[in-house]
């Protein structure tokens, strides 16, 4: 009897990362296509920088379930203790992390108010220096929302930038991305040519969508990585 349920646990455990190592194959084929995509995908995908970072989020998701599929698998079907060991620590080592991440979310969460991002970006933004790390951050932000500044456009009076650039009301990655569009008359502050909605409001409608999405996926993945976790620890006792 308890041969057949460690031979039980061995067949499950390597169905179950099986699917994990075709998950991980998939996303990592569907990442180092969009790279080397020689039909232009990679310009369209580098065009936009919420993309481009999500490509390389892609393979970095892709490459760690391939190797915890692999591990796995091959864990379980040749019955290696040493394997299964890994295997174990390194799924453990990412539920610790998931969790870690989510009491640091909840600890600073008052550093994600509106007010703290308008005071930040009061202090750091620069304008159009692509070398400055908050800087080019903020305008890929501004580019890809079609937004300006956190609650507005006012949130360039008395900045940084205006310091910077005082022949500006705001910056350029403000300005509609149109043909017709006067960048002059929109930096000099003209309403008609530049976003006047904040890119707080814009980001939490943009993501309000896929909150409930991605937390559903989150419970998902937390008890899939309890189950894996489970199976491996008693396949691993089981062993000989």
């Amino acid at each position: 009897m308890e041969g057949d349920c460690l031979s039980c646990m061995k067949y499950l455990m390597f169905i179950f990362n099986f699917f994990i190592f075709l998950g991980g194959s998939f996303l990592l084929g569907v990442g180092v296509w969009v790279l080397v995509d020689p039909m232009g995908f990679r310009e369209i995908v580098a065009a936009n920088p919420l993309l481009f970072t999500g490509v390389y989020v892609i393979l970095a998701m892709g490459g760690m379930l391939f190797l915890l599929g692999f591990l796995g698998c091959c864990g379980a079907i040749r019955e290696n203790k040493c394997l299964l060991l890994f295997f174990f620590m390194l799924i453990l080592f990412i539920f610790l992390a998931e969790l870690a991440a989510a009491v640091l979310a909840f600890l600073f969460r008052e550093h994600l108010t509106r007010e703290y991002f308008s005071l930040e970006l009061k202090r750091h933004y620069q304008g159009h220096n692509n070398t400055d790390v908050f800087t080019s951050t903020w305008n890929a932000i501004m580019t890809t929302f079609d937004c300006c500044g956190v609650s507005g456009p006012e949130d360039f009076s008395e900045s940084l930038f205006r310091l910077l650039s005082p022949a500006q009301q705001v910056p350029e990655a403000c300005c509609q991305r149109s043909s017709y569009v006067s960048v002059e008359q929109c930096v000099s502050g003209s309403v008609t040519f530049r976003h006047n909605k904040g890119c707080y409001s814009a980001m939490v409608e943009y993501f309000e969508m896929y909150i409930y999405t991605a937390g559903a996926l989150a419970i998902v993945v937390l008890t899939i990585e309890l189950f894996a976790m489970v199976f491996a620890m008693c396949l691993f006792r089981g062993i000989q």
